[in-house]
């Protein structure tokens, strides 16, 4: 039977006792109204509308919040009560989570473009978070994904839409599914298509890339299958104490009467999306927070989701009781905004030689230069200073969870468009066009940032470029055009990335733009890391826009690190000054005009819906790339002699108490023969001793907060494998144990491999309260 005549909740469908009146031959029933009813059993009152039940029942002073549907298709009515808790739902929503870790061993980390950086064990998983709504009559939907990647590439959302397609039809499409990464830096590299990405990332990484496409799709998948009646609604405030503006001076390049319309030089404003069912069932929550994902610095081995993924994980193992990580239906997502000049690293930039500031415009040390300066905090350590900004961030979450009461109405929408960035014009007013230039990086590039300083004593704020390093450029990779020079000035460009095209092209021309309007509420999708104030202007473009043809009070949030990478996008005031993001700012000192032009446009199709008018630009090309990649093949691994895979070198104490941490080393195996074996490998586990039934029970996974699992390489195939157990505070007293499951490489012939499963188990161990 087709819905109530009016859909959305008002003074006369909130919740209430309702009686529906029901013919058996209900798919043909005429619906003539939603009517008042005091007694919850009415027979036909002959009222031809809606209007005049309701008038009749004010003037005989009766309440209006019981409701009944009348359905006139004959005499013979049936009178069936529905639940009064029910809540009217406005969308079907779906919910899922997937592991998307790959391989934790011997593969660059993607973030920080330090070769090395690679990975040797794991400290949390990674998850894709997708989230579904759908519209209750028809087949619009949107689907929002947040993965704990360092941003999604082309390929990755190439192959998902491929796969999504294979799967669904036109259902899931590039328009509707938007992709965004948390940017972890923590993170398995290796899933790009594009040459620069593959100098750090030791090529295409086909088990990284697989382990991100097919988690992104299995997490769409179980949102899909699981999908219900319920509402969403939003709420923003505040969160303290975690961020700082790692580019300052940047910032101060923008206008003085614009920089003083806001208290900050960060974003400090959380926005939440939280989702129930008409139950009233809580099935999962989005935020949208700038902040970079690097409390865990460029010194870290251990696969991690950062700051945010610690968010996540406190929010979901609070709604997920007694689940361990990874587990239970509840799905919270801490997803990236315009993070770009943002860092979580709050007690500033210091001298790591001297202790000194080295908070200037170069960001560089009186001994030592731009490798010295580094910023560091809130904690003694980078796994507390984690701990600590994800814990920030979780607990505003959480406040704003409990207390969000604006309810998100109205129809879906959803405006895609390809574009070639490398050549956009941009009317800045009505005599003045400019234009976008093809892909480059300038000097600063190579200096990093506070958060993670780069090589060769490159600093930020070049403005100039060098003779030498020129030189060696142009011998290996040609010299930028002059057009090229001319159009990212005052850029000196160190790669002209746009103009490089062996084996593959450098860097992407063809770049998604997207906008995704659940009824108030609009996720704006860029392709990169907007700075603080590139992402006030297109907030309020945007919104602009919207109210401008006739759809005011738009929430607008910024969705960072979508669909496909350009590096950073800054304001053209900071662009002028050179530092690390405007030197990344790849389609030069334009690029964000071009961005807010595009956008306005994607918000004036949806606002006076005409999406289906707008052009879908050029495809992106889907390169022909194989396991193209330096990461050494797996070979055969070996145990030392009268040892075998699993056994214990080094055993746990006898006794502990909680803040100590429990450690044992076993023979071990290279881990990326688990990661090519299963999806959602445990590579370890905790159980504690059950006296009543005998048994052990597993209370601790490698998905949790205080495990360390730690892969060292030896010789000859061999390795060692060290799990540590950080016993958190509260853990309850009894008899414990450590379990190491993995699997080695067997060699069965000079070509062929196989890989056999084993298990290690240390010995038993107290934790007391003494």
């Amino acid at each position: 039977m087709p819905g109530p005549p009016f859909a959305t909740p008002n003074a006369l469908t909130a919740p209430a006792r309702f009686v529906r009146i029901v013919s058996p031959l209900e798919n043909h029933a005429d619906i003539i109204s939603w009517i008042p009813s005091p007694t919850g059993l009415l027979g036909p009152l002959g009222m031809s509308s809606r209007f005049q039940a309701c008038h009749f029942f004010k003037k005989a002073g009766l309440p209006l919040l019981p409701l009944i549907l009348l359905a006139r298709v004959s005499n013979n009515l049936l009178f069936i009560p529905i639940d009064s808790n029910e809540v009217i739902a406005n969308y079907l929503l779906g919910v899922g989570r997937a592991d998307c870790t790959g391989p934790v061993a011997e593969v660059p980390l993607m973030g920080y473009a330090n070769p090395d950086q690679v990975g040797s064990g794991l400290l949390t998983r990674l998850y894709s978070r997708a989230f579904i709504v759908a519209d209750l009559v028809d087949s619009r939907r949107v689907v929002f994904v947040s993965a704990d990647i360092g941003m999604v590439s082309q390929r990755v959302r190439l192959e998902v839409l491929k796969k999504l397609k294979s799967k669904y039809g036109n259902l899931y499409r590039q328009d509707n599914v938007i992709l965004s990464g948390t940017h972890t830096h923590s993170g398995p590299g290796g899933y790009f298509q594009y040459t620069l990405f593959w100098i750090t990332s030791k090529g295409l990484i086909r088990p990284s890339l697989n382990a991100i496409v097919n988690g992104i799709v299995k997490s769409i998948d179980i949102a899909h299958q699981n999908m219900k009646r319920g509402r969403l609604f939003i709420n923003r405030g505040t969160v303290d104490n975690s961020q700082i503006n790692r580019s300052p001076f940047s910032y101060l390049e923008n206008p003085a009467s614009e920089r003083n319309r806001y208290s900050s030089n960060t974003d400090k404003e959380m926005v939440i999306l939280k989702m129930v069912d008409s139950n009233g069932e809580e099935l999962g929550l989005i935020s949208w927070f700038a902040v970079h994902p690097v409390s865990m610095n460029n010194t870290n081995h251990l696969v991690n989701s950062d700051n945010v993924g610690y968010a996540s994980y406190l929010f979901e193992q609070e709604k997920n009781k007694g689940m361990l990580p990874g587990e239970g239906s509840f799905v919270a997502a801490f997803a990236s905004s315009n993070l770009g000049d943002v860092s979580p690293n709050t007690k500033g930039p210091f001298c790591v030689n001297t202790g000194e500031s080295c908070n200037n415009p170069q960001s560089t040390c009186p001994v030592g230069g731009a490798t010295m300066c580094m910023a560091m905090g809130p904690g003694s350590d980078m796994f507390d200073s984690t701990r600590i900004i994800g814990q920030n961030i979780y607990l505003k979450a959480r406040e704003l969870y409990e207390k969000a009461s604006q309810e998100v109405k109205g129809p879906l929408s959803s405006a895609h468009q390809w574009v070639n960035m490398s050549d956009v014009s941009v009317e800045l007013n009505a005599t003045h066009t400019v234009k976008t230039c093809k892909p480059a990086l300038g000097y600063s590039f190579a200096a990093g940032t506070i958060d993670g300083v780069g090589a060769f004593n490159f600093t930020q704020g070049s403005v100039e470029g060098d003779p030498f390093w020129d030189g060696i450029r142009d011998q290996l990779l040609g010299e930028p055009s002059n057009e090229t020079k001319a159009c990212h000035k005052p850029k000196p460009i160190l790669f002209s990335t746009g103009e490089m095209t062996r084996p593959h092209p450098w860097h992407p021309d063809i770049v998604d733009v997207q906008i995704a309007a659940i009824g108030s509420l609009a996720i704006v999708a860029v392709p990169g890391e907007f700075t603080t104030m590139s992402g006030r202007r297109l907030r309020e473009a945007v919104k602009r826009e919207f109210d401008s043809h006739g759809t005011a009070g738009m929430d607008v949030v910024i969705a960072g690190l979508c669909n496909v990478y350009t590096h950073y996008i800054t304001t053209y005031e900071e662009y002028q000054a050179q530092r690390y993001e405007a030197a990344s700012t790849i389609y030069g000192p334009h690029t964000l005009s071009a961005y807010i032009q595009l956008y306005r446009g994607l918000a004036k199709a949806i606002a006076t819906n005409t999406v289906q008018d707008l052009p879908c630009g050029p495809e992106p090309p889907l390169f022909n790339v194989g396991n193209l990649t330096l990461v050494p093949a797996l070979a055969a691994d070996r145990a030392p002699v009268n040892k075998t895979f699993g056994d214990v070198l080094q055993e746990v104490r006898q006794q502990y108490r909680a803040r100590e941490v429990a450690e044992v080393t076993f023979v071990g195996a290279n881990p990326r023969s688990s990661a090519e074996n299963a999806t959602e490998h445990n590579f370890l586990t905790v159980e504690r001793y059950t006296r009543t039934s005998d048994s052990w029970h597993v209370v601790r996974n490698d998905a949790s907060w205080d495990t360390r699992f730690y892969w060292t390489k030896g010789l000859f195939g061999r390795s060692n494998v060290t799990i540590e157990w950080h016993i958190p505070p509260g853990t309850e007293p009894g008899v414990y144990r450590i379990r190491y499951l993995g699997h080695y490489k067997k060699k069965l012939s000079v070509t062929h491999l196989v890989s056999i499963p084993f298990e290690g188990t240390s010995s038993a161990f107290e934790i007391t309260t003494l």
